[in-house]
């Protein structure tokens, strides 16, 4: 017998021999990264690997997950959709404007997103938010997976760009792409410190986590903008 339990707003735990995190698939039949789909009751729903996926480890991890069926998202760092699919599942009546600076990745990413009418590739550079103000409006929601050390800034300047007055960010740092020999927890202090203060619209840190054992040296966050 399989048995689902809503975790969140369009998050499943998917019991069929063992517990798997899934999100109703919107593109019926298909698969994005070799996941397994599973039927319930005329309903399918696609596994989400939280080892592959930042934001599945922080569903794990207990985060109060603001994504919504009508969310309007900012993705970046979509790379070649993995994650970006299982938000396109979850708002459902929404959209995610998707952003991905390399080529290669976005030429895969186009075929996802060709099947999915929520999904709006971005191909530019995160760090210069005004290179793609002409095609992305307000958020609801920013994520951001982007491999760069000034990971804090981009958050901040893309926030400050489309985050609407009451949204979210969720945030994946990744202590490697900042610093490869100063130890991880030192790093995500100075990180957390440079959203609260270093910016001209500093972030309330609402949870911040470790991703472990999903991703190593890696620290989940959700904040708001402070008023």
């Amino acid at each position: 017998m399989t048995e689902i339990r809503l975790l969140s707003e369009g998050i499943f735990e998917v019991t069929k021999d063992k517990k798997q995190l899934s999100t109703l698939n919107l593109d019926p039949g298909k698969v994005v990264y070799g996941e397994k789909l599973i039927s319930v009751e005329g309903a399918e729903y696609r596994t989400w690997d939280p080892r592959r996926s930042k934001l599945g480890a922080m569903v794990l991890k207990k985060f109060d997950i603001p994504l919504k069926r009508d969310s309007k998202v900012l993705y970046l760092g979509a790379a070649s959709g993995t994650t970006v699919s299982h938000v396109s599942d979850i708002v459902s009546e929404g959209v995610v404007y998707s952003v991905e600076f390399a080529p290669r990745s976005m030429r895969d990413f186009i075929g996802l997103a060709s099947r999915r009418k929520n999904i709006f590739p971005i191909l530019a550079d995160a760090g210069k938010p005004d290179s793609y103000a002409h095609i992305v409006e307000p958020v609801d929601i920013i994520f951001q997976d982007v491999a760069q050390p000034n990971q804090a800034e981009i958050a901040a300047r893309n926030a400050v760009r489309f985050l609407k007055k009451d949204g979210y960010l969720l945030l994946s740092i990744k202590a490697r792409s900042i610093d490869t020999a100063a130890s991880p927890k030192e790093i995500f202090k100075e990180e957390v410190k440079k959203l609260e203060q270093a910016f001209e619209k500093g972030f309330e840190i609402l949870t911040a986590r470790d991703l472990m054992p999903y991703h190593e040296d890696h620290l989940g966050v959700l904040a708001k903008l402070k008023a």
